[in-house]
């Protein structure tokens, strides 16, 4: 379970991890108020997915009238596919350097690892390998002292400021094990000046500019004093609600198959031809037409450039895809370039459906994911 900025801010501020005064906004009123009570602030949409600064939706004011105008402008917003509902009001921060600390677990290993870069902020993606330490962590003795100097060096810490990051690493794995967590991060870490020039970082501090706190859900059982969170879109939420299995991604490409291997195949091989998709609806084994014209209407409203499906017909009869596709296509039409394939239970009374229809059909799965992705290529060049 992902928890929103402003409750893992929470979570860290009760464990001693510097966190900068912030009020949760429901209104530009109470955006207005919190400037005038904090002064400059930073106001942050509260949705649960990242790179909101890239995609507009962190602003900053330094009056209370600013706050109020930017306040209005993003509450109702749709950001990354959520609707921002709520803001985070926080005192602005005056940064002088960024850094990165988190710590996931790390499936391959079934251990905790340590991750840490002298480079964070909105472009952590980028920052190559060699810029990033990894430590490994065991998950019986947990994280020694030693573990965050040592890391505190590699990033090139000394002094004072070195000593905080120790603690400020030792408290994040505190927040790790006693909530059971997925994953604990902090980007940026920043290096930020203390009032009046002077404190224990010898006249500088860090402070944990951004949170992100991610609950094992097979945990939740044992942390009754957490929060709970509704995750997923609106869209996500009300495709789930069908009894079906969809994620919003970032991408142009979207993508309904049948079962979840088929659906992680589709994926993989649409990355191994250079496509991105825009999400992913894993329509299940034996879903009617009925159902099947539902996810594809779904799926058409997150504004793909194509749209591709590939069904393998077992339980899910391939004639009762090709209804679908056709009644879709009567009723709303395609907006995008359709990319359809199809093999297994009645495929050619499917084939002869779709072909009526105009609708080529397929047989083989890489030849319709490289298919969609040029597509999509010359659907950007448009």
């Amino acid at each position: 379970m992902k928890f929103f900025e402003y409750m893992a801010k929470e979570v860290f501020r009760r464990a001693g991890i510097p966190v900068p005064e912030g009020r949760v906004c429901c209104s530009p009123e109470e955006a207005e108020k919190a400037c005038r009570e904090l002064g400059p602030v930073a106001i942050k949409s509260q949705i649960l997915a990242g790179a909101r600064g890239k995609a507009g939706g962190i602003a900053f004011a330094h009056t209370p009238g600013e706050a109020r105008e930017a306040a209005a402008r993003l509450l109702g917003t749709e950001l990354r596919g959520y609707r921002v509902e709520r803001l985070l009001a926080e005192q602005k921060l005056t940064i002088e350097k960024e850094l990165y600390l988190g710590i996931a677990v790390e499936g391959s290993a079934r251990r905790p690892l340590l991750i840490a870069s002298a480079h964070g902020g909105m472009d952590i993606e980028e920052v190559p390998e060699r810029a990033i330490v990894r430590k490994p962590l065991d998950i019986t003795w947990g994280m020694q002292p030693y573990v965050g100097r040592l890391v505190a060096r590699r990033l090139g810490l000394d002094g004072p400021l070195a000593r905080q990051f120790e603690d400020v690493a030792l408290r994040l794995w505190g927040v790790f094990r006693h909530c059971d967590a997925e994953l604990v991060e902090i980007n940026p870490l920043a290096v930020v000046e203390a009032p009046g020039g002077v404190g224990p970082g010898g006249g500088r501090r860090l402070v944990a500019a951004d949170a992100r706190l991610s609950v094992d859900d097979e945990a939740l059982y044992r942390q009754p004093d957490l929060p709970r969170v509704e995750e997923g879109t609106e869209l996500e939420r009300r495709v789930k609600s069908l009894g079906l299995s969809f994620v919003q991604l970032d991408g142009d490409i979207a993508v309904m198959a049948n079962g979840a291997g088929i659906t992680m195949a589709t994926l993989d091989v649409l990355a191994r031809y250079g496509g991105r998709p825009a999400n992913f609806l894993d329509a299940g084994g034996g879903a009617a037409a009925d159902l099947m014209s539902c996810a594809m209407e779904a799926l058409l409203q997150t504004r793909p450039r194509v749209m591709l499906i590939n069904i393998f017909g077992g339980i899910t009869r391939c004639d009762e895809v090709a209804r679908a596709i056709v009644r879709v296509k009567r009723d709303m039409g395609f907006s995008v370039p359709l990319v359809v394939r199809l093999v297994g239970t009645n495929e050619e009374q499917a084939t002869r459906v779709l072909q009526e229809e105009g609708i080529a059909v397929l047989r083989h799965m890489e030849e319709a994911a490289a298919r969609a992705v040029e597509l999509a290529r010359a659907g950007q060049r448009g």
